[in-house]
């Protein structure tokens, strides 16, 4: 029987490991959280937790070598590390997440040691991957060509769960999805390369309808041009990657970008309130020693709140009744509550109020919502508009949709193969036919499934102008 070592027990794990140990095979969690993995196990025979460290590569090294596949749920930068003792023992490595050029690198060992490392099996990246490439090599065989692609994924709260200022709650990696608030995005819009630097990433998002959820906002998500190459699409001349999100987000998150508040930066916070951080804040963005209130007198870190809020309104420019402003305050950032921090960063700051804050709750519900659009044109001039969505919800927080969107694509590649069913070697992404189809149909059995609509009239792509 088949031996699976799992690595972590972070918030996606649970799904792949009921659904691995479901199959009967035996399955060894190694995390520094035992009493989860126990948890995830539930007294399965056939599985077992111990403890371990990312940083323990000696035990990872026999770990990996007492096994017949790795899985790597560990944060991204573990995974070169994970897939080295993988290739000096031959054994095969899963992951869900991107594939890094240190990752690329080890195309050639990999082959050379007959296995595959076999990366993005998730839903952002994954199911989107492999829901697009199914229809892109759809219309290539017949003889089209992609002329333009959207593609848009967002994890959110069910609408009844998105109850605060940011519409927003956290059911996975709370620090991955504000540091990505830092990225910056390039996409090509009808062949003209557009770059947004971090600073202007948020400022100018566009609106979709989604059935069953209603208005989203949408803004682009790091390099899409790229995906060109990935997606074998040369001949597009729109590469637009997305993130969806509830109107207002966008507001929020540009707005404490003004204000640095999501920064890396680190520098010394001994003594300060929250109010005092943003005192702070705003004397450092003015590049003056003090901040001076409508009447020109001094603001001290005890500078009465409502003049502080005046004060931060005016330096991003927003009315006192916005959106960006409410939250802001009800986060806690205009409160004179100590922070009790050293020499931190406001990223470290602000997503720990977030975390606390914006958690999704033991009795909510997310969801994930997933949108393709194609352009396609055909040698005899006819062009066809294709959609492809999903709209999957979770139960509880406790079997979230985003743990089984992510999970199940690995726990389906695992399963693949070690049925022999993915003959590839090297590093691979799920791009290709022998590992996408198998995939997405054994996923539609798990009710996680892409609705395909196909002739849709030309008014239904985004920008289109009736003129065209």
């Amino acid at each position: 029987m088949n031996r699976i070592l799992i690595l972590g027990s972070g918030l996606v794990a649970q799904p792949i490991i009921r659904y691995l140990l479901s199959k009967g095979y035996f399955v060894t969690v190694a995390s520094n959280t035992p009493d989860r993995s126990d948890a995830m196990i539930a007294g399965n025979e056939k599985g077992k937790s111990i403890y371990w460290e990312a940083t323990d590569e000696g035990s990872l090294n026999d770990l990996v070598a007492g096994h017949d596949i790795t899985v790597s749920l560990l944060p991204y930068v573990f995974h070169v590390m994970v897939a080295r003792h993988c290739i000096n023992h031959k054994k095969n490595l899963v992951t869900s997440s991107y594939v890094k050029p240190e990752m690329r690198a080890l195309d050639e060992a990999a082959r050379n040691a007959g296995i595959i490392l076999l990366n993005e099996m998730g839903l952002d990246p994954g199911i989107d991957h492999m829901s697009a490439m199914r229809i892109i090599d759809r219309i290539h065989d017949r003889g089209g060509a992609i002329l333009e692609f959207y593609s848009i994924c967002g994890a959110l709260p069910a609408p009844e769960a998105a109850n605060n200022p940011f519409r927003y709650k956290f059911s996975w990696s709370p620090k991955g999805v504000i540091l990505a608030g830092n990225n910056d995005a390039t996409y090509l819009q009808r062949g003209k390369t557009i770059n947004l630097p971090t600073e202007i990433l948020f400022r100018n998002p566009f609106k979709l309808d989604f059935p069953g959820v209603g208005s989203l906002e949408v803004y682009p998500n790091r390099d899409s041009i790229s995906y060109k190459e990935i997606y074998a699409i040369p001949e597009a001349r729109t590469m637009f990657r997305g993130t969806f999100r509830y109107t207002g987000w966008c507001e929020i998150l540009d707005a404490l970008k003004k204000m640095k508040l999501i920064s890396p930066e680190k520098f010394d916070m001994s003594g300060m309130t929250y109010a005092g951080l943003m005192v702070h804040q705003l004397r450092e963005l003015r590049g003056v020693e003090y901040v001076k209130s409508a009447t020109g007198a001094n603001l001290a870190d005890t500078v009465p709140i409502p003049e502080l809020m005046e004060q931060v309104a005016g330096f991003i420019g927003v009315d006192a009744d916005s959106v960006a402003l409410s939250a802001m305050k009800w986060l806690g950032l205009f409160s004179t509550m100590p922070m009790n921090r050293n020499v931190d960063s406001t990223f470290e700051v602000v997503s720990d109020l977030m975390i606390e804050k914006m958690t999704l709750g033991p009795e909510e519900r997310d969801m994930v919502v997933m949108q393709h659009l194609f352009l396609a044109g055909y040698s005899d001039g006819s062009k066809e508009v294709i959609r492809s969505r999903m709209l999957d919800f979770g139960t509880l927080s406790t079997d979230t949709s985003i743990a089984r969107t992510v999970a199940l694509p690995a726990a389906i590649g695992v399963e693949m193969v070690l049925n022999g069913q993915i003959r590839v070697k090297g590093v691979h992404v799920p791009v290709i036919p022998e590992i996408y189809n198998p995939v997405l149909d054994r996923l539609e059995t798990l009710g996680i499934k892409m609705i395909e609509e196909y002739n849709l009239p030309a008014s239904e792509m985004i920008g289109y102008k009736e003129s065209e």
